[in-house]
């Protein structure tokens, strides 16, 4: 428990640093996998964590707050572990929050917090994947949250999400693209069917979350290992795959690559982090499939997960998956036509939050920038 209570903390200082810097007057934290994996111990020190957010000293001048916490885990058709925090500034006026159950807004007032498994609350739509949607996999707590809001007249929703992982390296690497970045792909293309539906007027939309994004793992593997000697370890019983091997061609044999089902060992961890991971966008390859309806700012920022949990190394990727973007914010066309970009300043700035401290194995990211409004 001593650790949760550390890395609580450890992540909380550069979350305050950011805001510190930017001076934003509205702020949205989405957070996914509230509690954590092992969520019925854990879930006490996360709602301690939250708490510690709302009355820290960066947050005394943000008057308005809602809150979105998803902790019911006992409630398992519905329990999506995702958190929803947003704070106003007292010197941003006529914000308004759309009621879902009313379609009508309401000004927001004072602080707002919801607890529990938010089925009741009429200013957050909060689903969970149904069960039936891959039944050849584990379900689990995967879903998304969305929240509408009215800024100096410009309506904007903003989406919590969390798509579903790869489960085994190996699977990962066996096509491409993967039985996974399809799941994926069903699960993003209904999250945006769902929030666009005739149910409510389609608005520009923000979605940001972990979507468990991968790079295009076979294609990877086969760059990492193209001066390799590549072979596979198969199980005697079943015939089955259990390791992929790459070891040096010369006379040292030299273990270069080693893949298990939760094993992505390469000997050259660094190069994932070389120039921010700029070599590997090209693998970076499951938000293409929406280019016709999502955008994104330039990513410039390395990997975003798998990170060293220990402390001491802050930096270093785990390996137990191949680095990729997991967590992101992006954007509807007409959600990006509202970014006001200043070509002379860092208007608009899109990166990682505590690139150097040990925020747990993601490394949260962030998108600062000026709202275009229909103030006249």
């Amino acid at each position: 428990m001593t650790d949760v209570v550390q890395l609580l903390h450890s992540a909380f200082s550069p979350l305050e640093q950011t805001i510190s810097k930017h001076k934003p007057q509205f702020i949205a934290l989405h957070f996914q996998e509230v509690g954590g994996k092992d969520y019925m111990v854990n879930m006490g020190q996360a709602e301690n964590f939250f708490c510690n957010i709302e009355s820290s000293e960066e947050m005394k001048d943000f008057d308005r707050v809602s809150i979105y916490i998803d902790n019911e885990f006992q409630s398992e058709d519905t329990f999506t572990a995702l958190g929803s925090m947003y704070f106003i500034h007292k010197t941003l006026k006529n914000i308004y929050q759309y009621d879902f159950n009313v379609k009508d807004l309401k000004a927001v007032q004072g602080k707002n917090k919801h607890v529990g498994s938010l089925d009741r609350v009429a200013t957050v739509e909060k689903e969970k994947f149904p069960k039936n949607f891959w039944p050849d996999f584990k379900w689990s707590r995967k879903g998304f949250m969305r929240t509408r809001w009215l800024i100096h007249n410009q309506g904007v929703d903003l989406v919590n999400i969390h798509l579903f992982h790869d489960a085994s390296n190996l699977i990962a690497c066996n096509s491409s693209p993967s039985v996974y970045s399809g799941n994926r792909k069903n699960a993003l293309r209904y999250v945006i069917n769902r929030i666009s539906d005739s149910r409510f007027t389609a608005l520009p939309f923000f979605l940001f979350g972990d979507f468990n994004f991968r790079l295009d793992t076979l294609s990877v593997v086969e760059h990492l290992s193209i001066e390799t000697e590549m072979q596979t370890v198969k199980k005697d019983s079943t015939n089955e795959v259990e390791k992929i091997i790459c070891e040096e061609k010369d006379s040292t044999h030299q273990l270069v690559l080693h893949i298990e089902e939760k094993l992505f060992e390469y000997l050259h961890e660094a190069f994932f982090r070389e120039d921010n991971g700029k070599a590997l966008l090209k693998y970076d390859k499951e938000v293409q499939a929406f280019c016709d309806i999502i955008r994104e700012v330039d990513i410039t920022f390395p990997p975003s997960y798998p990170y060293s949990e220990d402390h001491n190394q802050p930096t270093r990727y785990m390996n137990t998956r191949c680095p990729a973007w997991c967590d992101r914010i992006l954007m509807s066309h007409t959600a990006d036509d509202l970014i006001h970009w200043v070509q002379e300043e860092k208007s608009v700035v899109y990166n990682t939050v505590g690139p150097n401290v040990c925020m747990g194995d993601h490394k949260p990211v962030f998108l600062f920038f000026q709202l275009k409004t229909n103030n006249h």
